[in-house]
């Protein structure tokens, strides 16, 4: 049976949301957390924090390392995985999963909201991947399994996608692209780099923040922890992948997903964003 139990993650945005319930499934193997996250002080209106967001790695079962990092700072990130490094030993699994988001048109995006965006998903994680690729590697040298793992949408030139949001669709194609590029670099390495993507609306503190969301309407995020779940206790030849989760469930004979339900027994959930 396939198991995460002693390798080393490194999630971004893991002190909330799905960042946090991907932690919380890898430590129920046993593993290693490394929370790359920037909030540190509590805020009412987003729960969570890198050392609440340890205590429930560690209840979970597994080791916690809180770390703040903003990851649009290319020292603080490098800084981070020499921490990781120095507490666990290596990185043998990358989660691309910190991302900002404006559902703005091109009128009512600030400069500074589309740097924001780009600076985080799509920078974000180039970044993240090019300062944990020289332990990712070392992991696959030692037969560990290595994977990254783009929390992006499959990539879609349809003008749709693009209309209503122009920045946000080219921030988050940008983690895509990097699934798309460094999945066909890598594979020499032995690195697996997917990605992986909700067919509905999450229930997470972000999208609460978004007005006329029905959380009822939406699913939680260990739909996306158990399918994250698959693809990294899946050998690391399986690469260049732009998952859906109900799809990947569905693959390995889950498709009963009702307790993936905020509300048990909905039928009709809101659409997430890029599945045609």
């Amino acid at each position: 049976m396939a198991t995460l139990q002693g390798k080393t993650l490194f999630i971004t945005g893991a002190s909330r949301g799905i960042g946090l319930a991907i932690g919380k499934r890898a430590a129920a193997d046993g593993a290693n957390v490394v929370i790359a996250a920037k909030t540190t002080d509590p805020n009412p209106k987003l729960p969570g924090t890198i050392y609440s967001a340890a205590e429930e790695i560690k209840a979970a079962g597994g080791q916690a390392l809180p770390l703040a990092v903003d990851i649009r700072d290319e020292e603080a990130v490098h800084a981070a995985v020499a921490k990781a490094v120095a507490t666990f030993g290596g990185i043998d699994i990358l989660v691309n999963n910190a991302s900002a988001i404006s559902l703005t048109d091109t009128e009512h995006t600030p400069m500074k909201r589309y740097d924001l965006m780009n600076g985080i998903n799509a920078r974000g994680t180039y970044l993240c991947t090019q300062a944990c690729l020289a332990e990712l590697k070392k992991s696959a040298a030692a037969g560990r399994n290595p994977h990254v793992l783009n929390m992006s949408p499959p990539l879609s030139m349809k003008q749709h996608w693009f209309a209503a949001h122009t920045a946000y669709t080219m921030a988050k194609y940008g983690m895509s692209m990097c699934t798309l590029g460094h999945s066909g670099e890598f594979k020499r390495h032995g690195i697996a780099v997917n990605s992986l993507w909700p067919r509905t609306a999450i229930a997470t503190a972000a999208l609460q923040m978004i007005p006329g969301v029905d959380l009822n309407m939406c699913r939680k995020p260990e739909i996306l922890s158990d399918a994250a779940w698959l693809i990294l206790t899946s050998p690391s030849s399986n690469s260049g992948n732009f998952f859906i989760d109900d799809a990947l469930l569905a693959a390995h004979g889950i498709t009963d997903l009702d307790k993936y339900a905020v509300k048990p027994g909905t039928k009709h959930f809101i659409p997430d964003f890029f599945v045609d």
